[in-house]
C-alpha cells in the first residue's frame, strides 16, 4: 500500500508506504551495490538505479479521499544513485575528483529526466551517511525522491524569497553570499565558481551549505567548469567535516533546487546543505523535544566558533584543492 496522506494543520503531504518494511538492513555477506549482483551487473563506474522499496511509485495505484482527512495518489520516483564500484569508500571526499564529477553528472541526468516529466513537481536529490543516521546499505551511494507536491520547507523557502525579492528587487540568496563575503567570519572555503560557509541560522553545530555564485536554478544549468568547481567544493567541504573530530562525520546533504514547474527564475538559487550531527568526537546533536515539537532548533555553542574550527582543518588540507581557504 502507497499513498500520500495530508496534515491540514502543518500543510505537509506524509508519504505512507508498507513496502518500506521490506527493506534490506546492512546484510553482512551481500551487497546489491557491488559490481556483478543481480541489480548492477558489471562495466559501470557510476550507476542509477529504481529503489526496489519506494515510497513514490508510477504504477502506484489511484486512491480516494473519503470524509474529512485528504489523501492522494503515490506518484513519482525513487532512485539510488551509487557513487562507486569500490565498496569500502567511506565517503565522496576519498573519490577522485574526476569520479566525484561523475557522480555529479548522473545529478544533472536525474534533473534533466524529471524536469521533462510532466507529473513532477520536485526533485529531491540526498545522501545519508553513517549508522548514526541510520543508513541501511553501506555501499557509496545517494537517492532522489521525484515527488508530485512541493515539500513544506521548500514552500516556505519559496514564500519568503518572492516576499524579499517583492520588497529590495534582490535575490535572497545572493543577498546571503553577499553578507558571507562581507564578514568572512563564518565563510571556510572559495573557488572560482563556489561558496561554502557556515551559515548565520545554522540548525547542526557544523553546518555546511554550498553556493554557486552565479545565479542558477538548476544543476543542468552548471556548465563544466562550474560541475567541477561544485565536485572540489563538496569534496574540500566532507574532507573538512570528517577531519574535525578524527572520524567520520555522520550526516545528511540535500541538493536544494528550485520547483521543477513554475517560475522561479528572479527568486530562487540552488544550493547543498550538509547536516552533520556531531557536536564533539562522541556527542551527537540530538533533534528532540523543542527542535521535533516546534521544528525551531537549539545551537550549542556559538556558529562563528564551530566556522573557525572548520577554518583551521580547511587551511590544512587546502594545498589540493581549487580554491582557497578563508583566513
Amino acid at each position: 500500500m502507497r499513498e500520500l496522506r495530508y496534515n491540514p494543520l502543518t500543510g505537509q503531504w506524509i508519504m505512507v508506504s508498507s513496502i518500506r518494511k521490506e527493506r534490506r538492513w546492512r546484510p553482512q555477506n551481500f551487497c546489491p551495490f557491488c559490481p556483478g549482483s543481480e541489480e548492477t551487473g558489471f562495466g559501470w563506474d557510476t550507476l542509477v538505479l529504481p529503489n526496489k522499496y519506494a515510497v513514490l511509485s508510477f504504477d502506484s495505484e489511484n486512491v480516494k479521499s473519503e470524509g474529512f482527512y485528504r489523501k492522494a495518489r503515490s506518484l513519482g520516483e525513487c532512485g539510488v544513485i551509487i557513487e562507486t564500484p569500490i565498496h569500502d569508500v567511506k565517503d565522496l571526499d576519498k573519490l577522485p575528483l574526476e569520479q566525484l564529477v561523475k557522480v555529479i553528472k548522473q545529478w544533472v541526468n536525474v534533473t534533466d529526466k524529471c524536469i521533462n516529466d510532466k507529473r513532477i513537481v520536485y526533485l529531491m536529490i540526498f545522501r545519508n551517511k553513517g549508522e548514526e543516521i541510520g543508513v541501511s546499505l553501506t555501499h557509496p551511494h545517494g537517492q532522489y525522491y521525484a515527488m508530485p507536491f512541493i515539500p513544506l520547507k521548500i514552500r516556505n523557502m519559496i514564500h519568503n524569497a518572492r516576499n524579499y525579492f517583492i520588497r529590495y528587487n534582490e535575490c535572497i540568496f545572493c543577498r546571503i553570499i553577499k553578507e558571507e563575503i562581507k564578514s568572512k567570519e563564518r565563510v571556510i572555503y572559495e573557488n572560482q565558481n563556489f561558496i561554502v560557509f557556515l551559515p548565520y541560522y545554522s540548525n547542526w553545530p557544523f553546518e555546511l551549505h554550498i553556493y554557486p555564485k552565479a545565479h542558477l536554478q538548476y544543476i543542468t544549468q552548471f556548465n563544466e567548469d562550474q560541475i567541477l568547481d561544485f565536485a572540489d567544493a563538496l569534496k574540500l567541504s566532507l574532507n573538512s567535516l570528517n577531519n574535525l573530530f578524527d572520524r567520520e562525520m555522520p550526516y545528511s546533504f540535500a541538493l536544494i533546487q528550485a520547483p521543477l514547474k513554475g517560475k522561479f527564475s528572479n527568486i530562487f538559487h540552488i544550493h547543498l546543505e550538509i547536516y552533520p550531527i556531531l557536536r564533539d568526537k562522541d556527542k551527537i546533536k540530538y533533534a528532540a523535544g523543542i527542535e521535533m515539537s516546534t521544528w525551531d532548533f537549539t545551537y550549542d555553542g556559538i556558529p562563528e566558533e564551530n566556522a573557525k574550527k572548520l577554518k583551521d582543518i580547511c587551511k590544512g588540507i587546502n594545498n589540493t584543492y581549487r580554491g582557497k581557504c578563508i583566513e
